[in-house]
């Protein structure tokens, strides 16, 4: 399976995954073990990569990682800067 980049990332969400996942004052391990909890196995390294755009992020990682951040699929994915976590 081809990976893409979009504007030289394989993500859109990393930057909105570090602003929830610090306004949360969680730790990447944290945020690993909420979705670890939830069923989705990824490490603090997979957290770091996510927040950096060099890792892909599934549609069901997605769906869970704004689950354990206490916001919606939307707000993790848009650039719009009017809505918050």
């Amino acid at each position: 399976m081809k990976i893409y980049d979009y504007n030289g990332k394989k993500n859109i969400c990393g930057d909105r995954v570090h602003e929830a996942r610090h306004k949360l004052r969680l730790t990447q391990s944290d945020l690993a073990a909420r979705l670890q909890v939830e069923g989705v196995i990824l490490e603090r390294d997979s957290i770091s990569r996510i927040e950096s755009g060099t890792r892909f992020v599934a549609d069901y990682e997605l769906a869970v990682l704004a689950k354990a951040l206490h916001t919606s699929m939307e707000w993790l994915t848009s650039a719009d800067d009017t809505q918050r976590a």
